[in-house]
């Protein structure tokens, strides 16, 4: 088939790159997010899509939004047979989606109908579930409710940040997202409407979303900090300024600690919560660089008793 490939973050290259190395269909032209200020100079840079199609020597596409006449004249012209999609960013019209032959076919990282939404991967990771996954679905105009291609499982491992997790479903989504476009070509594969039940959102993640609350159970403090690793990052308060949490661990055998309240050791630095403590392992103060939070702990003298979140 003759494909228009829609797409901008680094999770989506790996399916990019296995449309383009299959050998039977044709990645015509890329739609991706127009360039965005990156960096202390806040120049304009391509996406990671983008920079990888122009790598490629493939027409890319930066319709400021997906409606624009210009961008829609141009689809029609190249005449694709399916457009697979993989974060691009942008509601699609029905205008749009009505010029594919065989419609925009979306690989999205969940089991759907559970975890709809922008931010499948933190959501699963904050809900504590132990299996997820992704899938491959017909866009519809709902929020990801079109029926349903095909999926592939992951296990979600005690020390996933959404980072990790993301990372392992993009390279396994890749060869879903290939396989079903073999499907749709060959006629060997339909899609399946999704039930009815089981059906979960996920909405984008908020910074007020990654405040860790210390009352909340040491494994609920520790799903937040995971799921917002690496974006939007958690977070707590210590001294009146903001501190980032990167990296923590349940300690089960520490009950001794109240919500918030600190104990440092030698070399280790521990949080009560609503249950047992956490230890925290990596840190990130305002204007500073990540770091150990042993060695955080040092340079600002942290007093036994002193309290986080407050």
């Amino acid at each position: 088939m003759r494909l228009v490939f829609a797409g901008t973050p680094e999770v989506a290259v790996p399916a990019l790159d296995a449309l383009i190395g299959s050998e039977r269909h044709e990645v015509v032209a890329v739609v991706t997010r127009p360039d965005a200020p990156a960096g202390r100079g806040r120049r304009l840079v391509a996406s990671p899509v983008a920079q990888r199609a122009e790598e490629a020597g493939i027409e890319v596409l930066k319709p400021a939004k997906p409606r624009d006449e210009e961008f829609l004249a141009r689809l029609r012209e190249i005449g694709p047979d399916c457009c697979p999609v993989v974060a691009y960013g942008a509601l699609l019209p029905r205008v749009a989606l009505d010029i594919p032959v065989h419609g925009w076919v979306n690989l999205h990282f969940s089991l759907l109908p559970a975890w709809r939404g922008a931010a499948p991967v933190q959501h699963s990771i904050m809900a504590g579930d132990e299996i997820t996954g992704a899938s491959t679905f017909l866009i519809e105009e709902g929020l990801d409710s079109g029926p349903v291609y095909g999926t592939v499982t992951e296990m979600v491992r005690p020390s996933d940040t959404s980072g990790d997790l993301l990372t392992r479903l993009a390279f396994a989504g890749s060869g879903l997202l290939a396989a079903t476009m073999d499907g749709i070509e060959d006629g060997t594969l339909k899609a399946v409407p999704q039930p009815g039940d089981g059906i979960t959102l996920a909405p984008k993640i908020t910074v007020e979303d990654a405040h860790v609350d210390w009352s909340v159970p040491a494994l609920r403090a520790d799903r937040i900090v995971r799921g917002c690793t690496p974006a939007p990052g958690a977070w707590t308060v210590f001294r009146g300024e903001r501190l980032k949490l990167i990296h923590v661990t349940p300690v089960p055998d520490r009950t001794d600690l109240a919500p918030g309240v600190l104990s440092v050791g030698k070399n280790n630095v521990y949080v009560g919560t609503g249950s047992h403590a956490v230890e925290l392992l990596w840190v990130q103060a305002q204007g500073k660089k990540p770091m150990r939070a042993a060695d955080w702990a040092r340079g600002v003298r942290i007093a036994d008793g002193e309290v986080l979140g407050a």
